[in-house]
Order: structure tokens, then sequence, then C-alpha cells
């Protein structure tokens, strides 16, 4: 339960019961703890209401067995980080028996973050050369993969920690761009790449002032310009951008944003029937890697704010 102290807290709480027909109580096996998942405790996300009083149970999906014994990734009605829950019947994937729990649990949210933006909002075609903005966290490294197998040509990743950059290199990136270089090696360097193949889709994870070097880099001189489409899925960085009109008008630029409210009913449903299920078996298969630090449940207040090394994500197993 994450109570008014700021801090999960590992207390008794009321069985959650079952309010109408699509919903069914499960065992939850794992849950990740995403970004997604404090800013919605501290109600700092813009899909989440401000903390109660009373608390509430946090954690939006994760692991779970059915009454029958099946286990599923499943999305919560309430909270998940419980030893029960209560799920929606429409928002359960089956898993594969290979797949370990810890992986079930962390591989949606950055499957969310990275097929639905390529898929719906980019239209990925296979040869596209594909930019990601900030890859070297748990999300980006899913997107690298994802990129790949949905045909990407060539993806050129950008972050700071290079040794991260460098092993991205190893899930399938063909080319790393520094942010901590100077602005004007950023630019270069994005340039020259862009240049010699252009840029086709643009997934960016974190906005601010890499945004506005990127699209500074997109911007045309007057000759026809390939079809660029830049789509917004997180701001680790800043909320806001400077945007000069002539970007707008310079290139044939598709500028849009991948999130809670920006997907149809019909994506959001593709998103069960089609994208995690075939995800699920890919990483059942070692064809998609993703790397987990699992903690207990009665250790979560001590382990909520625990340094995480980039590009893994911290799972709960109950």
């Amino acid at each position: 339960m994450y109570g008014k102290e700021g801090l999960p807290q590992y207390v008794d709480f009321p069985e959650p019961t079952v309010q109408n027909s699509n919903e069914i109580l499960v065992n939850v096996k794992a849950v990740a703890i995403k970004h997604f998942d404090k800013g919605r405790a501290t109600g700092k996300h813009y899909s989440s209401d401000a903390p109660v009083a009373s608390g509430r149970v946090i954690g939006g999906d994760g692991v779970c067995l059915l009454e029958d014994g099946t286990r599923v990734y499943g999305m919560g009605v309430i909270g998940m980080l419980a030893e029960k829950a209560t799920i929606n019947k429409d928002r359960i994937v089956n898993l594969p028996t290979e797949l370990d729990d810890a992986t079930a649990a962390a591989l949606p949210n950055a499957v969310i973050g990275a097929a639905m933006g390529l898929r719906f909002k980019a239209d990925i075609q296979p040869g596209d050369v594909v930019l990601i903005n900030g890859a070297t966290g748990f999300t980006g490294r899913v997107a690298v993969q994802i990129a790949k197998h949905y045909g990407a040509k060539q993806v050129i990743v950008t972050g700071r920690n290079q040794a991260s950059l460098d092993d991205l290199l190893k899930l399938g990136a063909d080319e790393i761009v520094s942010v901590v270089q100077d602005d004007e090696q950023f630019k270069a360097q994005l340039k020259a790449i862009h240049t010699q193949t252009p840029i086709d889709i643009i997934i960016d994870y974190l906005w601010g002032h890499t945004a506005e070097m990127i699209l500074t880099c997109m911007k045309g001189n007057g000759s026809f310009t390939n079809k660029v489409r830049y789509v917004s899925v997180g701001s680790v960085t800043a909320d806001l951008i400077q945007l000069s009109a002539a970007n707008l008008r310079s290139v044939d630029l598709q500028l849009t944003g991948s999130g809670l409210g920006a997907w149809s009913k019909q994506q959001l449903d593709r998103l069960f029937s089609e994208i995690l299920p075939e995800m699920f078996e890919l990483a059942a298969e070692g064809k998609l890697k993703a790397e987990t630090i699992t903690v207990k449940l009665e250790d979560i207040a001590e382990l909520w704010n625990l340094d995480v090394p980039d590009g893994q994500r911290l799972v709960v197993a109950i």
C-alpha cells in the first residue's frame, strides 16, 4: 500500500472484491515497479488522481494465476502489488511456460512504450531508419529490439551512459550518439547520419533539450524531404520544448505522442490480442532480452527507491 508518508508500506489490506462480470479475482505472482507506477502513486502522472489519505494498493499490472491455475499477464482494476487483486477479463494474456515471472512482469510496460508508438503512431515499415532518443533505459533497450524485429534497416540510439550505449550495439543498435558531448557535436553527428541515411522515425523518451536539437537537425532547406514521424513517449528530462515554426514548414514532419489517451480502443485491443502475445513468445525463445532485479514484497518499503542499474527493471515477487 502507498501511504501518506510518501513510501509504500507492507501492511494488511482488505481483500478486493469483484464488482462486475468483467472482473475476476486472481492470485498475484510478480509485479514490476515502473516510473509510471511511482508517478500514479504520488499523483504526479497525468492519468492519476491525488493520493488518498487512507492509502492505496500500487502497481497497475502483473503476472497472476487464475482460479484454475492458468498463469497470465493481467491489468488490474485496482492496485496489483498485493497477494490478491482483481483484473479485467479482456486485459489478459496467457504466458508461455518457458517465460519466467520476472521477465513476464517487466516486459509489458516496455512493450507498450515501444511497440504502440512504432506500430500505430509511426506506422513502421520494413527498411525504415529509426532514432530512439534516450535508449539506455529499460524501455529504450526493448524498443531497439522491437524496432529491429519490425524490420528497421538501421537503429540509431542516444543516451548518457557510454557503457549502456555500447551494450545497445549488442542488442541491435547500429549507431550511438552520446548526449554528453556538447550541443554542436551532437547536432553535427546527427545531421551527418540524417544526410547519409534519412531518419524516418523518432521514438523519444527524453523530450526537453535533446528533442529541440533533434528537431533542429530535421529542418529542411526548401528541398523535398522524406516524411519524419516523431513520436513522444516520455519526458524524462523536461516536459516543455521550444519549437520553431520553420521546422514544421520545412520538413514533412508528423509530430505525435503515444500514451494513455492517445490510442484507439481497437489499437488497445490489438495490444492484448497480437502484440503482447508475440513479444512474450519472443522473450520465451530468447529473442527479446530484458534484465530484471527481483525483490520480495515484504521488503518493498526499504527497496522502493532502490538505485536500479541502467536498463534493468525492479520486479516484486509475491
